[in-house]
């Protein structure tokens, strides 16, 4: 494969302005079609894609809103015509230079491979200490993997084989798409190479907070899905959640009112933070990691709530 022909792109956002169109012009000459998918920005968003030569489609606000639902739009706005490969990325990060042919390349070498993925970065790591873990968060390992983040390149034929993303969900999308990918035969590979550079732009810990709630919504529905399937689908990540976010401090505060030996119950935190601070060598990681399974925690109550009163999930956003 050669050229840009084999290549369109999807671009999803919202109020993402300056760091939109720093997006589209990473992708401008690297690949044939772009399509920006926008949901309901008040700002310039529109007006900054069309200018840079963007098909924008406008997501009806009507409907409850999901990243899964922008992606779709955006890749049934390609229509019939829709090349071999579709990148996918938010409208957040930058593509680097050279990942669209390193991408095109391998999944041109091994035909197996149906999803590839690379690095992402953090634009700013040092602007905040969440930043900075997010950054160390991105960092994974190399080779055939399970699942994908919000950037990467498909086959279209295989995106459109499995249905694409499921759009009744507010997130977790990726991992989920993933998974009946390998269903249906197709492998993920993650690249070492540089793909994208994002903007997470959290600077408060109530925005972390958000963040990691939103991970654990996630975790209770995948789980509640696929967990006793043989994937095992976010099973484990969901019990850790209710066992250091709910369980544990639970059986702490009833404790109390009963012996005194409660007390040890609340040792486990500083002696958890202890084992993660050594693990990591950062003392930050070690406190933010512990803390945000009570986040999670909240996020899988907020998951079976709505699901016991069958209400529609709300996007849970962090900025």
């Amino acid at each position: 494969m050669s050229g840009v022909s084999d290549v369109d792109a999807v671009v999803i956002g919202r109020n993402e302005g300056a760091r939109l169109s720093a997006a589209l012009q990473s992708l401008t000459g690297r690949v044939r079609r772009i399509v920006y998918v926008d949901s309901g920005s008040s700002d310039d968003s529109v007006t900054r894609a069309e200018a840079l030569g963007a098909e924008v489609v406008k997501l009806d606000m009507a409907r409850p809103f999901t990243a899964a639902r922008a992606r779709n739009a955006g890749f049934a706005a390609l229509g019939a015509d829709v090349a071999p490969l579709v990148q996918f990325i938010d409208g957040d990060c930058q593509v680097a230079a050279g990942w669209i042919d390193n991408a095109r390349d391998l999944l041109a070498e091994k035909t197996s491979i149906v999803v590839v993925c690379g690095r992402r970065r953090e634009i700013a790591p040092d602007a905040s200490v969440y930043n900075r873990l997010i950054d160390l968060e991105w960092d994974t390992p190399v080779g055939e993997t399970r699942a994908c983040g919000g950037d990467f390149m498909i086959r279209s034929t295989a995106f459109a084989e499995v249905g694409g993303f499921d759009a009744s969900l507010i997130a977790g999308e990726e991992p989920e798409l993933c998974l009946r990918l390998r269903r249906a035969g197709g492998r993920i590979w993650r690249l070492d190479a540089e793909m994208t550079t994002h903007d997470a732009a959290i600077m408060r810990l109530s925005q972390w907070w958000r963040r990691a709630r939103r991970a654990g919504f996630a975790f209770a529905e995948g789980a509640a899905r696929y967990g006793f399937a043989p994937e095992r689908h976010w099973l484990k990540e969901c019990l850790r959640a209710v066992v250091w976010g709910a369980v544990l401090p639970l059986a702490g505060l009833i404790g109390l009112f009963c012996t005194a030996w409660a007390l040890l119950i609340w040792l486990i935190y500083p002696v958890q933070f202890l084992r993660l601070w050594r693990k990591s060598d950062d003392a930050r990681w070690a406190f933010l990691t512990l803390l945000s399974k009570f986040a999670e925690a909240q996020g899988v109550a907020d998951y079976w709530w709505r699901r016991i009163r069958r209400g529609e999930a709300r996007l849970i956003e962090y900025k």
